[in-house]
């Protein structure tokens, strides 16, 4: 799902939450929806550790990455299994 708000967007919808507004009000207001806004503030929470039940933006973004890494890594393994297996079939051949 792209994102469609800049993120300085997002920090002022957290900041006007934390200020008092409450999420349906700038929904009405902005166009996000209430539950997009709870997501938002919920995230920036766990960024700054006011909360600890759930991974930060940073943890997420390293989640991701090995996520990349390791498919990358298993493709790699599986290409070498193959090759190996196509090579001690070509030396057993008689010639």
């Amino acid at each position: 799902m792209p994102n469609n708000y800049p993120p300085e967007f997002r920090r002022q919808m957290v900041e006007l939450v934390r200020a008092g507004r409450t999420p349906e009000e700038l929904a009405k207001e902005f166009q996000p929806s209430a539950q997009s806004i709870r997501t938002w503030v919920r995230q920036a929470d766990l960024d700054d550790g006011r909360r600890q039940d759930g991974l930060t933006s940073a943890e997420k973004d390293e989640l991701a990455r090995l996520r990349r890494e390791n498919k990358i890594l298993r493709e790699e393994k599986e290409i070498l299994r193959k090759a190996a297996a196509f090579f001690a079939r070509e030396t057993d051949l008689p010639r």
